[in-house]
């Protein structure tokens, strides 16, 4: 069986290491995977993504439109601009909290996220929805947003692994000082 994973969002919100410790999770447990990110890209603001492919008989770490099981957007917007990829019945984990694109600061314009929000609530069939700015807040940084949003895509019961699997990996991954907010956030629950 197949898992096909994207994770979206802007620059700087953690959508690579989210990316990386979810293949080492897979790969400690002897699962096949393959990743594609858009690293060069992932400059503070710039929009980011991240394909997943999990299980046997992959030969590319792309897949095409609907045929994502799990959209995990950490920004609205880029929710939107990646839903087409989520298949039928699949699921979307939803940060509410908008980053104002760098264009739309530049010109002025006004961005909030909820338009973006009541699209996905018209027209994505299970979306979980998840207040990422109180919970950082609540944990004390910033920072903590991609365990947070990973730990509820967990909780989904789409990924083939839990919570312990990926505190394992995430304790080998990140610095000694930051595994205590990390696990705190991958078990913070919305």
């Amino acid at each position: 069986m197949q898992t096909n994973i994207l994770i979206c969002g802007v620059g700087g919100q953690g959508i690579v290491l989210t990316s990386k410790l979810i293949a080492a999770t897979a790969m400690e447990q002897d699962t096949p995977v393959m990743s594609a990110e858009t690293i060069g890209m992932a400059q503070k603001g710039g929009s980011v993504f991240s394909f997943l492919r999990l299980g046997d008989d992959l030969y590319c770490p792309m897949f095409g439109e609907k045929t994502a099981d799990i959209l995990i957007a950490f920004e609205p917007a880029e929710a939107v601009r990646m839903l087409p990829y989520l298949k039928n019945g699949g699921k979307a984990i939803v940060n509410t909290h908008p980053i104002m694109p760098v264009t739309a600061t530049l010109s002025g314009s006004d961005y909030t996220g909820e338009e973006m929000l009541d699209y996905l609530k018209r027209t994505t069939g299970e979306l979980i929805l998840v207040d990422g700015e109180a919970a950082c807040a609540e944990i004390g940084s910033p920072r903590a947003l991609n365990m947070i949003m990973l730990g509820a895509a967990i909780r989904s019961g789409v990924l083939p692994f839990g919570i312990e699997d990926i505190t394992e990996v995430m304790k080998k991954t990140v610095r000694p000082q930051f595994v205590e907010m990390n696990t705190k956030a991958l078990l913070f629950s919305c």
